[in-house]
C-alpha cells in the first residue's frame, strides 16, 4: 500500500460544512436521471443506511451524532447524539463513519479514536441503547493490534481504518480499507477475519442471500481498472470479480429488482499528491452489468461516499456534507441483475 488507503486519504481531504443543516434545493449536472440536492450543511457526514422506518441515517463524525433523513422533505432531527467525536476536527474522516440496524435497534461503526491516533476512544461497533447512550459491542481496534494483516504490504495504524458497516446473519461485516480485509463480528462482540486481500482498499459492502458485494477503490492513483466491484460468500477464501473499470469505487448498493449499483467518487488527479480526493463534480452512480462493465446512470456527482436506494430513488451522500436524490433509476431490461 502506498502508506495510506484511499479512507487515510479521506481523512486528510475536502472542505468542511459546519452547521447542522436543513433541506435545500438544487440540481446538479448530469448524463442520465437529474440530481436533486435533498439536504446541505451536514458535519462529517459519511456512511448511511435505510433504518426500520423507511427514514435515511447518516452518521455525522464531528459532533459524534446519528441523524434521521426524512426521505421526502429532508427534514433533519438528531437520532443519538454523545459518540466518540473524530479526534481532528479538521479532518473529514473518523469517528462514527457508519449505522446499520439490527431489527430495531441502531449499531454503529467508529473509527480513528483510539489512544494510537490521539484519542481516548474505542475503534468498534456501538449499540445505540438511547439517545445519548451506548455501548461497545466490538473492540475491533485491539483485535487488530492482536492480528495484524497477514499478507504483505505497509500500514501505519495498527488498530486499522474501519470504513463500512454491513448487517450478515444476525451479526456485521466490517470493511478495514487500511489493513484490506473484511472482518466479521457477531453480537457478543468476537471478530474474526473473513477475507483478506492485497492493496484493493476495500470500502462498500451490500449483501444478497450468502453473497456479499464489496467495492475495492485500488491504491493511489486509484486507477478506473483498479475500481472494482468484487463477490464472495464468507465461507470462501477468494473474492471474484463482478465487474472493474471505475475509478475510485467507494459504496456498493442492490437496488429494486435486485439490480447491482456501484458509487464512483470520481477521477483522481495525475499530479495529486496522497490525501487528495477526486475531482470536484467527477463522481458518478454506476450500474453493473452482467458483462463485467458499468453504465453511467448519473454522472457529475461531487466527491460522492455513500448510496442507499428507496424504492426507485437513489439517496447519494457526499464528503461535503450533503446529500443528493436521484429519481426513476430503472432496472436494466433483460434481467441484468445480480
Amino acid at each position: 500500500m502506498h502508506r495510506k488507503s484511499l479512507v487515510l486519504s479521506l481523512a486528510l481531504s475536502c472542505v468542511l460544512l459546519l452547521g447542522h443543516g436543513k433541506a435545500d434545493a438544487g440540481t446538479m449536472p448530469s448524463e442520465g436521471p437529474t440530481a436533486t440536492r435533498l439536504v446541505t450543511g451536514l458535519e462529517g457526514a459519511v456512511g448511511s443506511t435505510i433504518g426500520p422506518d423507511g427514514a435515511l441515517y447518516v452518521t455525522e463524525g464531528i459532533p459524534g451524532r446519528i441523524s434521521r433523513v426524512d426521505p421526502h422533505t429532508g427534514a433533519i432531527t438528531t437520532f443519538a447524539s454523545g459518540l466518540p467525536k473524530r479526534v481532528n476536527p479538521d479532518s473529514p474522516f473518523g469517528g462514527a463513519v457508519d449505522v446499520a440496524f439490527l431489527g430495531k435497534t441502531a449499531f454503529v461503526l467508529v473509527t480513528l479514536v483510539s489512544p494510537d491516533v490521539g484519542g481516548s476512544d474505542v475503534d468498534g461497533i456501538y449499540r445505540v441503547d438511547g439517545p445519548d447512550s451506548f455501548t461497545v459491542v466490538a473492540d475491533i481496534g485491539a483485535f487488530n493490534v492482536l492480528n495484524p494483516p497477514t499478507i504483505p504490504f505497509p500500514f501505519e495504524a495498527k488498530t486499522g481504518v474501519l470504513y463500512a458497516l454491513q448487517t450478515y446473519r444476525g451479526g456485521f461485516l466490517v470493511t478495514d480499507g487500511h489493513h484490506n480485509r473484511v472482518l466479521r463480528v457477531t453480537l457478543d462482540g468476537e471478530v474474526s477475519e473473513v477475507i483478506a486481500f492485497g492493496n484493493t482498499v476495500p470500502t462498500g459492502l451490500a449483501v444478497s442471500g450468502p453473497t456479499v458485494y464489496m467495492a475495492e477503490a485500488g491504491p493511489v492513483p486509484h486507477r478506473p481498472e483498479d475500481g472494482k466491484v468484487v463477490a464472495f460468500e464468507p465461507t470462501s477464501p477468494t473474492a471474484t470479480e463482478v465487474a472493474s473499470g471505475a475509478s475510485l469505487l467507494v459504496d456498493v448498493e442492490l437496488g429494486r429488482g435486485g439490480t447491482l449499483y456501484a458509487l464512483s467518487q470520481g477521477d483522481f488527479p495525475a499530479d495529486a499528491q496522497e490525501g487528495s480526493p477526486a475531482l470536484p463534480n467527477t463522481g458518478a452512480l454506476l450500474r453493473v452489468n452482467e458483462d463485467g462493465t458499468f453504465t453511467v446512470i448519473t454522472a457529475g456527482l461531487d466527491q460522492p461516499t455513500s448510496l442507499e436506494f428507496i424504492g426507485n430513488t437513489a439517496y447519494v451522500v457526499t464528503l461535503t456534507g450533503e446529500i443528493w436524490t436521484i429519481d426513476g433509476v430503472s432496472d436494466p431490461p433483460h434481467g441484468m441483475a445480480h
